[in-house]
């Protein structure tokens, strides 16, 4: 079983805090996320920590039992600087120091983050120069039109994201679709929500990005699913 709380949050620079907690389940499905992420968690009384990077497909993921989790989850055009974020696609970084109270990151020790006040943190890093935002790709990931050429939002989309604008959308539109169906939408009508082509296109989607059909959604599964909620978008 996982239990996952989650909020929105007022920064910029994130997307949304998380924390959960998993028993009684040796493995998970991890749902495509064209964001990345900065998770803690704990394992046997063992604090751990790392980057996670953004996931273009679903996967299925050992995970400890009776284990804790933590984790910020940055907007799109947020990134590490210095670092190329495509470096991070379908990969993750762990921290090679983390305490109770502390983890190192580029160098320098952080205090960990709370659930409650995660954005003191991303302040701290913002300050330091640790990520930075690039408002553009914000914008154009949520739909904005820009006067730049396509070109010119391709690259910075990708330096920002390590993804492209298509896989942006083909991601975000696949768990949006997955939220519908879970809340007991009929797959035609979501189909005419999130512009597929038809079922077929809609069905393909889910078990490349989700790893679930429509059916299994609707049903409680053996595998709990990663971190799935409803946006604006």
């Amino acid at each position: 079983m996982l239990e996952v709380e989650h909020r929105p949050s007022d920064s910029p620079y994130v997307a949304r805090v998380w924390r959960g907690y998993i028993s009684g389940a040796e493995r998970m499905t991890s749902v495509a996320t064209s964001n990345w992420e900065l998770v803690i968690w704990e394992e046997d009384g063992v604090v751990q920590g790392g980057i996670r990077g953004p996931e273009t497909s679903a996967s299925v993921a050992q995970v400890p039992s009776d284990s804790e989790s933590f984790g910020i989850t940055f907007s799109h055009g947020t990134s590490i600087s210095r670092l190329p974020m495509a470096g991070l696609v379908d990969s993750h970084q762990e921290f090679p120091h983390v305490t109770a109270g502390v983890f190192v990151f580029r160098g320098e020790e952080w205090a960990l983050p709370e659930f409650d006040d995660a954005e003191v943190l991303v302040t701290r890093l913002v300050r330091g120069g640790v990520i930075v935002r690039d408002p553009l790709v914000a914008d154009v990931v949520a739909g904005d039109e820009s006067r730049l050429g396509a070109r010119s939002v391709q690259r910075r989309v990708s330096a920002a994201t390590g993804l492209s604008q298509n896989a942006i959308r083909q991601i975000e539109r696949s768990r949006q679709a997955a939220v519908l169906i879970g809340e007991g939408v009929p797959s035609a009508e979501v189909v005419h929500r999130l512009g597929y082509y038809d079922q077929p296109h809609l069905a393909r989607s889910l078990t490349r990005y989700i790893g679930r059909t429509a059916t299994q959604l609707r049903r409680d599964a053996v595998e709990p699913l990663s971190l799935l909620y409803k946006t604006t978008a």
